[in-house]
């Protein structure tokens, strides 16, 4: 039985340290998700654990995290469905090649640059144990990532979720990660099996077939609803309930494929109807419980697995070479690749700008190479800082492209371009 004490006092504490952050940084025209990401990694070795080793031992043992992560993971399934429900289509309408052409340029590149540079990475920080092989895509892998929640949560409290930028944002981000989780689980499938050739077809294929069942079958049942909500006149539990159990099963199945259940909970909202009486009932009742509780726990449970403090001397020029490589991988590479899509070049900036955005998930990637062991304490170190410091960027880069220096302004002036557009 877990300590209920305990954990509702993990809970508190997270809690606090998140809106308090959240606002700090707030102040500075940083979004309150940057906030709440340094709150965690406040919270965790790399501050709390290194001032007060006692008082982070007993706040936070590592006996009691699994129940932490949890409930951090249950929370992020249950915002992506809500980013997913929120996401208007239509946006996306001749957009398509930008958003395909972004997103695989935004892999191409950062993967290209960073198994490059492997070369000088690996003698340094692996050993005989690992395979250059797996450690150059492993490395590739980690600089393809985009922090889909991330950047979701951004574009969200920025209010630009509904314009062609965000909308471009969105699609190539989501494409992005399908891809980068691909490859992390080819890595994975490297590492630890000589089998191959069938786990990337079980793979790929059951993601393609589940893709199908979701857009065709599950679109088609679940368009019921709204007979059921004309009959009901409004949102009933039993159609809650539903919801949810689509959005739990959908969750489920892409996470059994390998792909992450992020994903599946993401599609979930994509193919519900977006009849008002529905769409807007449900992100009413499910928005600031996943905002406000879920996803801090998210962000802590992650940064209390991540200590900064193994980076020192000589290899804080290590850290730099890394934050060249992935700043010019993701945010060049999908800039040039907007803009080759028909995009402005103030657009197609403002595109490579938010897919610099790596965030917690990049820590989850990072976490799953350090558990099998692909990379070093060290090296993992470093990789965190450079998640932090991309995603510390975005605002202040994507509020110079757009001008004004402010979320708020930034995303009148971005609505401003589509409307004009």
């Amino acid at each position: 039985m877990p300590n209920t004490v305990l954990l509702l006092s993990q809970i508190a504490v997270i809690l606090l340290a998140g809106q308090f952050m959240g606002r700090l940084l707030g102040r500075i025209g940083q979004p309150r998700v940057m906030g709440e990401m340094l709150a965690g990694i406040m919270l965790g070795p790399s501050l709390l654990g290194w001032v007060a080793p006692s008082a982070s031992a007993a706040l936070f043992p590592a006996s009691s995290l699994g129940f932490v992560n949890v409930l951090s993971q249950i929370g992020l399934v249950f915002f992506m469905f809500l980013v997913g429900l929120e996401l208007d289509l239509r946006l996306l309408r001749g957009q398509g090649r930008v958003a395909v052409m972004t997103s695989h340029a935004s892999i191409i590149a950062p993967f290209f640059m960073g198994s490059l540079l492997a070369l000088l990475l690996y003698p340094r920080l692996s050993d005989d144990s690992v395979s250059f092989t797996a450690f150059a895509l492993f490395m590739g892998a980690a600089m393809s990532v985009t922090a889909f929640p991330v950047l979701a949560r951004m574009l969200t409290e920025w209010g630009i979720t509904k314009t062609r930028l965000g909308a471009v944002a969105i699609a190539s981000a989501a494409v992005d990660d399908v891809t980068a989780w691909c490859i992390l689980a080819v890595v994975i499938v490297i590492a630890r099996s000589s089998e191959v050739h069938s786990s990337i077809a079980f793979m790929l294929g059951g993601t393609a077939l589940y893709a199908v069942v979701m857009l065709t079958l599950v679109r088609w049942a679940l368009r019921r609803l709204e007979g059921a909500l004309r009959r009901h006149g409004g949102l009933s539990q039993d159609m809650v309930a539903i919801v949810v159990f689509v959005v739990v099963l959908s969750a489920w199945t892409t996470e059994r494929l390998g792909v992450h259940a992020v994903f599946g909970a993401f599609m979930a909202g994509v193919v519900m109807p977006r009849d008002e009486r529905l769409a807007r009932p449900l992100l009413e009742r499910f928005h600031d419980l996943m905002v406000i509780l879920f996803l801090p726990l998210f962000f802590a449970f992650t940064g209390l697995r991540t200590s900064i403090g193994l980076i020192s001397g000589d290899l804080w020029a290590v850290f730099v070479l890394i934050m060249l490589v992935a700043v010019a991988g993701k945010m060049l590479g999908s800039a040039v690749a907007a803009r080759s899509g028909g995009l402005s070049w103030r657009e197609a900036l403002a595109i490579g700008s938010l897919m610099n955005t790596r965030g917690l998930m990049e820590l989850v990637v990072l976490n799953v190479g350090l558990d099998i062991g692909v990379i070093s304490p060290a090296l993992f170190a470093m990789m965190v800082l450079m998640a932090l410091v991309t995603t510390f960027m975005t605002q202040p880069v994507f509020s110079r492209i757009y001008r004004g220096g402010h979320p708020q302004r930034s995303a009148a002036g971005v609505r401003a371009t589509v409307a004009a557009s």
